[in-house]
């Protein structure tokens, strides 16, 4: 079995999650634009849902785009895995780990604009802010630690371990 037979499951992992983290985007972006027109709107469907959506331009915008930005990351991380000097196991714990970042990333941000005054940037008393604060803190020590390995790995010229 060749290197490429063998990472093809996590590639596919990837690229999968990067879908659907697009689709996500997708599904943000309405909420962005019924943000910014101030009511559900379904042309051609008739009627509308005289609906304000909470959160702020900027909320809405940071979420979408985490959701963009996220998914593209899963499929150029697809695209370099066989170039990553690790073995096979260190590899999918690669690809996993990066899904789990990605996912930690694009679900906290979808939070922010629907729950006011969830930042998450420091634990506080509310509950909301403090499940976005959690998984900002998880993607971001988690994506730090796989970063350093992935950048002495290959900084060192070592071969796979």
């Amino acid at each position: 079995m060749s290197n490429h037979d063998e990472l093809k499951p996590y590639r596919q992992q990837l690229v999968g999650h990067g879908a659907l983290m697009i689709f996500c985007a997708g599904v943000i972006g309405f909420g962005f634009l019924f943000f910014l027109i101030g009511e559900i709107k379904l042309w051609p469907i008739p009627g509308t849902l005289n609906i304000k959506l909470p959160g702020s331009y900027d909320d809405w915008r940071m979420a979408h785009m985490e959701a963009v930005v996220n998914g593209a990351i899963m499929w150029i991380l697809a695209a370099i895995l066989p170039l990553l000097p690790f073995s096979l196991a260190g590899l999918r714990r690669a690809a996993y780990g990066m899904i789990i970042v990605a996912w930690t990333f694009v679900i906290a941000s979808a939070m922010k604009p629907l729950f006011p005054n969830s930042r998450g940037l420091a634990a506080s008393d509310l509950l909301s802010n403090n499940i976005v604060f959690g998984l900002f803190y998880v993607g971001v020590v988690l994506v730090m630690v796989i970063m350093a390995l992935i950048a002495y790995r290959s900084l060192r010229g070592g071969k796979a371990a």
